[in-house]
């Protein structure tokens, strides 16, 4: 069973939608990447923050599907991050109504003992400084440091997010993400500007149409898979990275090749995200229907053509 580190947040969420709006609900990247992740034979950490606001029922959800929350630090009398967003009608663009970073502030990440020589590491969107001290406490090279970030970190911290994305293997960001990293438009000019700066492969997301992988000068494209119904898409970027690598850490393979499975693993994943509030279509999803849509997927996907 291979060994996951997942850094990230672990919070409360209010979400708005053309379809409707919540209360405070359980979110947050580490959160959406470890119930992703769970549906893979991995020993997974999650490695967090919450105030003692969070419910324990919230706790049992990561316990209950085997996530190891050793490192899920609890702050006395201390608060849980809070966002609170507003999706607009083609659900493509949102408002952030509300930030509040709480005990977030503060947080400085302990690996626990038993993960620091994890094969794979997940690195959520963070601040880089904290994802950095993740790096900095494995006890080996780890064989696969995935990153995820946003503009946001490209705006407010871009000199500590260049010195984690040296390190890292894989960078995982949306096409409007890459084109404000690199100056570039064309994506594929984008990818390589970013291997220039030290990642070996980049899957760049487009949402409801996709992603791409590139290695080199190879390139793959995963489709997203036409749905009836998309209700809320927060949390969908990190539930593909938990899909990504959970069946990377599964299996133990990093190869080109194999990563291109794990796109469409992740994609799949992403797939259940989008068609509920939240965490709550993950929190009851099955394994049968994973696998009922991920040869969907292949369906999707495959054919035969004659080439002459």
């Amino acid at each position: 069973m291979g060994k996951l580190v997942i850094v990230g947040t672990v919070a409360f969420d209010a979400i708005e939608t053309p379809f409707g709006k919540t209360d405070k609900i359980l979110g947050g990247a580490a959160t959406f990447i470890g119930l992703a992740a769970s549906h893979f034979n991995v020993d997974a950490a999650v490695v967090s923050v919450v105030g003692d606001d969070f419910p324990k029922e919230y706790l049992d959800i990561f316990t209950d599907r085997d996530i190891d929350v050793s490192a899920l630090e609890v702050v006395p009398g201390g608060k849980t991050f809070f966002w609170k967003g507003k999706y607009h009608n083609d659900l493509n663009s949102r408002d952030t109504l509300v930030t509040e970073l709480n005990v977030l502030a503060d947080f400085s990440p302990v690996v626990p003992e038993g993960h620091r020589d994890a094969e794979v590491v997940m690195l959520g969107n963070l601040h880089p400084s904290v994802q950095m001290g993740v790096i900095q406490q494995m006890a080996k090279k780890p064989k696969l440091v995935v990153l995820d970030t946003m503009n946001f970190w490209m705006d407010n911290a871009l000199e500590p997010l260049m010195e984690v994305i040296k390190k890292v293997d894989v960078l995982t960001i949306n096409d409007e993400e890459a084109r404000q990293l690199t100056n570039e438009y064309s994506l594929v000019t984008a990818a390589q500007r970013i291997f220039e700066m030290g990642p070996k492969y980049v899957v760049i997301k487009k949402g409801e149409h996709g992603a791409l992988l590139f290695f080199k000068d190879e390139v793959f494209f995963a489709p997203a898979l036409p749905l009836k119904e998309v209700f809320d898409p927060t949390g969908a970027g990190d539930t593909f990275a938990g899909g990504f690598t959970g069946y990377l850490a599964s299996t133990g393979n990093h190869s080109f090749e194999n990563m291109k499975n794990a796109v469409i693993h992740g994609s799949n994943m992403a797939s259940f995200c989008v068609e509920r509030f939240g965490t709550e279509r993950l929190l009851e999803l099955k394994r049968e229907e994973v696998s009922r849509r991920l040869h969907q997927f292949k369906a999707l996907t495959q054919f035969d053509i004659e080439l002459k």
